[in-house]
């Protein structure tokens, strides 16, 4: 069964770091590009960062260049989404998908044209909420 497993949210201060992990099962994570994708309640979903299947390529929106980094374990099966310096407006429930063959977009347009239909498996969300 393909299952995609997000952990390691919570409530953190302005300023402050947290890791988050996405655990694949019922399939080999290698083969996928792994999207994290946020929502916050009454917006849309946005992609905040995506990571290639071959090369490794990645993506970052803007608002997180320089404070998220997307990473994989292959041996692991899991990827992780390094958060710092986390602000309030990242507040959202974040969610890991996984993007099967054929791969013929590229990791930045498939990790923000709507309605992120490239990735076809996800996870059921972990909760971030940044405040003081």
């Amino acid at each position: 069964q393909v299952q995609l497993v997000e952990s390691g949210g919570g409530l953190v201060q302005p300023g402050g770091s947290l890791r988050l992990s996405c655990a694949a099962s019922g399939f080999t994570l290698d083969d996928y590009a792994i999207g994290w994708f946020r929502q916050a309640p009454g917006k849309e979903r946005e992609g905040v960062s995506c990571i290639d299947q071959g090369d490794g390529a990645t993506y970052y929106r803007d608002s997180v260049k320089g404070r998220f980094t997307i990473s994989r374990d292959n041996a692991k099966n899991t990827v992780y989404l390094q958060m710092n310096s986390l602000k309030p407006e990242d507040t959202a429930v974040y969610y890991c998908a996984a993007s099967g063959p054929p791969h013929i977009a590229t990791v930045q347009h498939a990790c923000t044209t709507l309605p992120h239909g490239y990735f076809e498996f996800w996870g059921r969300g972990t909760l971030v909420t940044v405040s003081s």
